[in-house]
């Protein structure tokens, strides 16, 4: 495909031309690269961490062997949006490596022969390995396939033993540094004085009336901004106005679109192989041979529902019988058959609140207790068990009302799953249920369901044919030819009724323009061949043909005025300014929020009767943390705060009423609470850190 494209690109070279065009495809696409030897290139540096240049090469072979990975895992070949994942997790464990190695040493953290015995063939396998050696008839690891594989090690060629020493140092290196953040995650610690705030910021309720101002309230006639002013407020405030090298791009798209004559014959082929699918016996191999879904043959599991577009067209289908075809939302025809209906193992639907009780005391575990009891207490009497679990939920299924979806007996351990599957209706379990993770208040949601279905997915692209891509290309390269700056690229994306897109602060790693995917090639050429006014060639995306013009370049470093990004900011940031200090001036001295409104009609007053201190937004108004901190700051029912600037307008308030949060016995739960929260950011944070402390600059824009 390569080669088409660059011959197609190439029209009226030579035959001869043409020729050596093959030598270099069949020699390999970097031998003119940034890479090249033959060329005396020294480019061959990605990047630098901690001080150490990292070369082209280096990079690549980590890429080789995160892509191995990939293909050992999945079973296929990395597709081009794989690759880019590849290459970021290849550069991110070069980075680890790099920066964490010095940390273990000083640290004295090590994998012992031992612990790496137990992973690979031990008690305790880990997960990659498990995932790699799966029964395919049973869906679970298979250790007789581990040990059949590691005996054979012995007479491998030394390609497959290189690999399996390269996979243990992985594994090694993966645990260390799980090590490392589990060392520093389980640091976290929060005093009794930080849950006492937290319960307070949490639980402090304001009643307030307020008036928003909006800046529109103010003409922009009334405030003069000028070039010396843009220039002082850039130059005072450059840490908001601090530019990264990026590039502003214009481009013409030319979209692939399937022709009638195309739909007609993918229609056409769909319905032949629906004949073949009604009367085949082994309706999983056949879709497996013939469509082009991503999983051609699907378990349906009890209570989960068949594809949306079957559903969407077909009320109750029938087993054995083909549905379709029908077009997709993704431009595809598909179709169904239900293969086989049986009674599988029972699933079931539930919510849940935790409390977590993992690490604690048995003193501490009767707290949490009691505190279960009156949170169940609560879920009974109010009947509001998401708002509950939103409240007091310490998992990741808070954020969903405590869901858990469906589940099988097995998925969870066993007094949950016995406690779930012993209920006889749906509602709250009206006791606690215990495990190793704490107490868990529970609500079934749906009873066991046992439908089992099995559904065949034939389905094919409805894609550009090679006539129809030909003809697109055609245009695009005719437009590229005749179009040798900014002023023809305009008179021609006109006369001939093309649309001119603009893509600004585009950077050097972007894969995409705007909502255009797969860009890569185009940034590239952007930031390595193109001056400001070229017309770039032909590229070919996906699913368009794309021409595009260079038009602005920016550098790294301080912000100025001529960058026209900054100044539209500067500008609109200084006007408000002004407005806000127009406002203030205009509303001095009034003493109520409706005489205010009087002096500016387009502002609206509006009320809150349960803000809270933790809140950084008012209900109606938008994120306004200055003015929640004003409000919080006011003692009597009546009294109002100053003006306050946000960057949504100017905001006044006026308190009624104001309730301190109540005193509480055990802090314990706030306590878990800012700890949890912490250690789930650590690893992040300490990446972060380390990254920054180390220098890292990264180049491989310039080469992938």
């Amino acid at each position: 495909m390569a080669l088409i494209k660059q011959i197609r690109q190439r029209t009226g070279l030579a035959i001869g031309v043409i020729a050596v065009g093959l030598i270099f495809f069949l020699v390999g696409g970097d031998i003119l690269g940034p890479n090249s030897m033959i060329l005396g290139s020294d480019r061959t540096t990605v990047g630098e961490i901690a001080g150490e240049d990292i070369s082209y090469d280096e990079y690549v072979q980590r890429i080789e062997q995160t892509k191995m990975r990939f293909q050992q895992n999945t079973g296929r070949n990395p597709s081009e949006s794989d690759l880019s994942s590849i290459r970021d997790q290849a550069w991110q464990a070069l980075i680890v490596e790099k920066i964490f190695a010095t940390q273990y040493e000083e640290l004295g953290m090590q994998v012992s022969d031992d612990e790496l015995v137990d992973m690979v063939q031990g008690k305790n396998i880990i997960g990659e390995l498990r995932r790699q050696l799966t029964n395919p008839q049973t869906g679970e690891f298979d250790r007789e396939q581990l040990i059949t594989f590691l005996q054979s090690l012995e007479n491998a060629d030394p390609q497959q033993q290189a690999f399996w020493a390269q996979q243990e140092k992985m594994f090694a290196d993966s645990r260390l540094r799980i090590k490392y953040d589990n060392m520093l995650a389980v640091s976290e610690y929060a005093t009794n004085a930080e849950a006492k705030l937290q319960h307070k910021s949490a639980n402090t309720i304001a009643d307030v009336r307020h008036i928003h101002i909006p800046y529109y309230s103010v003409s922009d006639s009334l405030v003069q901004i000028n070039d010396a002013e843009i220039r002082a407020y850039i130059s005072k405030n450059q840490e908001k106005f601090k530019v990264t090298e990026s590039r502003g791009l214009r481009y013409v798209r030319f979209p692939l679109h399937p022709s009638a004559e195309d739909s007609a014959a993918a229609l056409d082929q769909i319905n032949g192989l629906i004949a073949e699918l009604k009367e085949t016996s082994t309706d999983s191999s056949f879709v497996a041979r013939n469509s082009e879904a991503l999983n051609p043959f699907i378990t349906v599991n009890p209570g989960d529902p068949l594809p949306q577009n079957f559903t969407n067209n077909v009320d109750e289908p029938e087993e054995g019988v083909v549905y379709g075809p029908f077009l997709s939302n993704t431009s595809s025809y598909v179709a169904y058959k239900i293969t086989d209906k049986f009674e599988g193992d029972p699933r079931m639907r539930a919510s849940h609140i935790l409390l977590s009780t993992e690490g604690m005391t048995d003193e501490d575990k009767e707290q949490v207790r009691q505190q279960a009891l009156d949170v169940l207490a609560e879920v009974n009497e109010t009947g509001n068990f998401e708002v509950a679990a939103a409240q007091y939920g310490q998992d990741a299924t808070s954020q969903r009302g405590g869901d858990l979806g469906w589940f099988f007996k097995d998925d969870f351990v066993t007094e949950f799953a016995d406690a779930v599957f012993s209920a006889n209706s749906t509602g709250v379990i009206n006791r606690l249920v215990e495990t190793e993770y704490g107490y868990h208040i529970i609500k079934v949601t749906e009873l066991q369901q046992t439908l089992t279905q099995k559904v065949a997915i034939l389905e094919l692209e409805l894609i550009a044919s090679d006539i129809t891509r030909n003809d697109v290309f055609r245009n695009a390269d005719y437009f590229a030819a005749n179009s040798s700056n900014p002023s023809t690229f305009e008179a021609n994306a006109e006369k001939e009724g093309y649309t001119i897109l603009s893509a600004s602060n585009v950077g050097p790693t972007s894969r995409t323009l705007n909502n255009l995917s797969g860009a890569r090639e185009i940034v590239r050429w952007a930031f390595n061949d193109a001056s400001v006014g070229k017309v770039s060639r032909v590229f070919e995306l996906e699913d368009a043909y794309v021409v595009a013009l260079l038009s602005n370049k920016t550098e790294e470093g301080d912000g100025s005025i001529n960058n026209p990004d900054i100044k539209a900011q500067a500008t609109q940031e200084l006007k408000n300014d002004k407005k806000a200090a127009y406002i203030k001036e205009k509303i001095e001295g009034m003493e109520t929020l409706e005489a205010m409104q009087e002096a500016f009609p387009d502002a609206s007053i509006g009320s809150t009767a349960d803000l809270r201190l933790n809140a950084s937004t008012l209900p109606g108004v938008g994120f306004a943390p200055k003015a929640v901190g004003a409000i919080f700051g006011l003692q009597e029912s009546g009294e109002m705060t100053k003006p306050i600037q946000e960057d949504i307008g100017v905001i006044v308030a006026e308190l009624n009423s104001i309730i301190p949060a109540p005193e509480i016995a055990d802090y314990t739960r706030y306590q878990n609470e800012i700890t949890n929260n912490a250690s789930q950011r650590t690893s992040y944070m300490i990446m972060m850190a380390m990254e920054e402390l180390a220098g890292v600059k990264d180049y491989r824009y310039k080469f992938f």
